[in-house]
């Protein structure tokens, strides 16, 4: 099946060798950071819980209301937390929310998921933490799965938004097919001690990340205490009752708002070929920014360049008419 109507990206941790992962070596401490890396993730932030048609859905907010908003998304199996570190960058001049998908981290799960109902999560949690409140509309980033919800919103809700940022999120041309994730769903291994959970997490798709820093953080923050030890927050089913929408490359095309894309230049899924076909949909008039020495994981592989990227973008489309033709 296509990427375009199966638009699955896999962030969630998965089973790995019995060797273990990049952070078993640490045997459950925690591994060497740099200085901004704890101060940032200290930074205040209020959590918050909304009823989203019937389920509860969890979202983090930063800085000030009445500021322009900013909302940060995740890809999927992921959660708000992957933003712990990126969103008090932008505290300072945005109102920043960060939501949790329903069947991930800490929101609840549902009887059954799909495109539209992930979208709306998006919108209620942009209401609820007032990003439409600010002096002018809000801006979506969104990772990896949680972009191709972005383009749902971008098409059915743009109107409402400034613009949308993807963030390696492929959209395949039709001559690269993409198999998703299995849909068979198994339950959660139970794992005795934290320090063995930790030693089994590992990102994918599959890549390295030098930043342990960052994995180790992240991965504390996708598990919880079960009978026996610890095992993973998000649905390990959500897949088998997922109703796939829209086609991609129709959604980007539909955008009612104003999108630019960021992708890892070294990411597996964003190729110059993928990179040139989105582009091509686009009409070649959208910022397109490659963050050196990325892979998919863009935010964890090099925080600083991604923020850096992020604040540019941010500042142009501040100071700049959308409508204006060159």
């Amino acid at each position: 099946m296509s990427r375009e109507s199966d638009p699955i990206v896999r962030d969630q941790p998965a089973e790995i060798p019995s060797e273990g992962g990049p952070l078993a070596a640490y045997h459950g401490a925690l591994p060497p950071a740099p200085d901004w890396f704890p101060e940032a993730v200290a930074t205040p932030y209020e959590t918050h819980r909304i009823d989203v048609l019937g389920a509860e859905v969890s979202y983090q907010r930063w800085g000030k209301r009445g500021a322009p908003g900013l909302l940060f998304v995740h890809g999927n199996g992921a959660h708000a937390h992957w933003w712990d570190f990126i969103a008090p960058y932008f505290a300072e001049h945005y109102n920043v929310a960060a939501l949790t998908f329903s069947g991930m981290g800490e929101s609840a799960w549902r009887e059954t998921y799909d495109m539209a109902t992930f979208s709306a999560e998006q919108v209620a949690v942009a209401e609820d933490a007032g990003l439409f409140d600010g002096p002018r509309k809000p801006v979506i980033v969104a990772h990896s799965f949680g972009g191709f919800v972005t383009l749902v919103t971008g098409a059915e809700h743009g109107d409402r938004f400034e613009g949308m940022v993807i963030v390696d999120s492929p959209v395949n041309p039709p001559e690269r097919p993409h198999q998703g994730p299995s849909r068979a769903g198994r339950p959660h291994k139970v794992y005795g001690d934290l320090a063995s959970a930790l030693s089994r997490f590992r990102l994918a798709p599959p890549q390295l990340c030098d930043n342990h820093f960052a994995m180790d953080y992240i991965a504390r923050w996708s598990l919880k205490r079960a009978e026996g030890g610890w095992t993973w927050k998000f649905d390990p089913t959500i897949w088998t009752r997922f109703e796939p929408g829209r086609d991609g490359g129709e959604l980007l095309k539909a955008a009612k708002c104003r999108v630019a894309i960021i992708r890892g230049e070294e990411s597996a899924l964003m190729p110059d070929d993928v990179r040139d076909y989105m582009r091509s949909l686009l009409g070649h008039q959208v910022p397109f920014v490659s963050i050196p020495h990325a892979r998919h994981h863009v935010m964890l592989d090099q925080p600083i360049a991604f923020i850096s990227a992020l604040r540019m973008l941010l500042a142009e489309w501040d100071h700049s008419d959308p409508h204006r033709r060159v």
